[in-house]
């Protein structure tokens, strides 16, 4: 499983500081000694590999003028299993060009070598205009950052739907009871059925998650007619008896392909966690949403806390 590598940051900011402070043994110890190290550096022709790499590097980084300024303005790392790899920018200012400064990138990519963190491949780099060398600028991952910056990728979209949530309540019981097979069995037979439950309300399944579901609808009135069709579908089901708990909010979400994302999403979810068992219960926004209407009637209105959210809430069980 890949995960963020405080221990990864913390090597790659010692060798950083070992050109630093010109301390070539440290360099080269932090470097793998194997046949398969790499390093690219910044200047023509600079790809070396092997032992040659690791025991010049020292040489190599001691030609350097010394740093008068150093600023590491972005740094991560990220581990999984016996590799790992990191990344920094920087700002550096020599003592022979003090009014100059460099914007420096480096990449690690580390190997775990007899248990300890090696530099199996460097590679550095100072940015040089696009225009120079193939004559335009180039924005196609420019213009994905700042999509992304906006939390969007190319396949998403902003919309208003109702998210539904529904639970098993006491799953972990009923699968002890039932055997992992047998369970298996009825989840598929019950999420089949929800999800015809859903698409007659013209919704969306959205997707599984362990022993609940997610769904989505373009009208909260639907997601509300869904939500009764599935307790009653439950309740007159010949397979294992067990109880549902649902929740429904209405807002904002980021749509993809395949799923929805936002804080809707979130609130539905909470909602759905805190409903009784064999409850419908309904964010304020969807019961506004709906209106007075004869069909849906409220009651038990209360205000809650839900967690992962500031303050308190209004929530009311659909009848």
């Amino acid at each position: 499983m890949t995960r963020p590598s405080s221990e990864l940051l913390a090597v790659s900011r010692r060798w950083i500081e070992a050109i630093q402070n010109r301390r070539k043994n440290q360099i080269s110890n932090l470097m793998s000694d194997r046949s398969h190290l790499r390093f690219v550096g910044t200047g023509d022709g600079e790809l070396w590999a092997g032992e040659v790499v690791r025991d010049g590097i020292g040489d190599f980084f001691g030609a350097i003028p010394p740093f008068i300024r150093h600023e590491e303005t972005f740094a991560e790392a990220f581990e999984n299993g016996e590799v790992g790899w990191s990344c920094f920018t920087h700002e550096l200012v020599f003592a022979n060009q003090p009014d100059r400064t460099f914007h420096m990138r480096t990449t690690f990519i580390f190997a775990l070598e007899d248990g300890v963190w090696k530099i199996v491949h460097r590679h550095g780099s100072l940015p040089t205009p696009n225009t120079e060398f193939v004559g335009t600028e180039q924005n196609a991952i420019a213009d994905l950052v700042v999509a992304a910056r906006q939390n969007f990728s190319l396949d998403q979209r902003e919309g208003f739907a109702s998210i539904m949530f529904t639970d098993i309540v006491n799953s972990s019981r009923l699968a002890s009871i039932m055997g992992d097979r047998l369970w298996s069995s009825e989840m598929a037979r019950h999420f089949a059925a929800l999800r015809k439950s859903i698409e007659d309300c013209d919704g969306q399944f959205v997707k599984s998650l362990g022993d609940g579901t997610m769904s989505s609808f373009a009208e909260p009135a639907a997601a509300l007619r869904a939500a009764r069709a599935i307790l009653r579908a439950t309740r007159q089901s010949d397979g294992p008896s067990y109880v549902l708990r649902i929740g429904i909010h209405t807002g904002s979400v980021v749509q993809t392909k395949d799923d929805f994302f936002g804080s809707v999403v979130n609130k539905a979810a909470r909602i759905a966690a805190i409903a009784a068992p064999g409850e419908i219960q309904v964010s304020d926004a969807t019961r506004e949403m709906v209106g007075e209407t004869p069909d849906y009637g409220f009651d038990r209105t209360a205000s809650v806390q839900l967690d992962g959210f500031e303050g308190e809430h209004v929530i009311h069980r659909l009848e």
